[in-house]
């Protein structure tokens, strides 16, 4: 079921929050960690495929045993995901919660709520 279209009301109280200092700074705080960081994962994930593309032999090169470079690299693929992720938890529970939470509290105690109907 799909939400009905937002009043003129709300979509000024949108306004008014996008427009806030305290919410472009949010926006700051997110992009700054976001972008670079989407960056290089995507600039390492290119470099295994390359390597993989062009340096076969050396993708293939043995580590230990029956591991090669190639199954190294794949794995540490799937370890930086997980530590980026963990990273962003962190980063998100120390740099984007609090002011995130300041301004919808903010924002909420501004905006008075009109009662609804029955079965809305």
């Amino acid at each position: 079921m799909e939400s009905p279209p937002p009043t003129a009301t709300e979509q000024s109280h949108v306004q008014r929050i996008e427009e806030s200092q305290e919410f472009r700074e949010l926006r700051h705080s997110f992009r700054s960690f976001a972008f670079p960081v989407t960056i290089g994962f995507i600039l390492w994930y290119l470099l295994y495929v390359m390597l993989s593309s062009y340096a076969p032999a050396f993708m293939a090169a043995k580590v230990v045993g029956h591991i090669n470079v190639a199954l190294v690299l794949g794995l540490l693929q799937f370890l930086t995901t997980f530590a980026i992720a963990a990273w962003y938890a962190r980063y998100a529970d120390r740099r984007l919660d609090p002011p995130a939470t300041a301004i919808r509290e903010r924002f909420d105690q501004a905006t008075v709520h009109a009662p609804r109907e029955a079965g809305e």
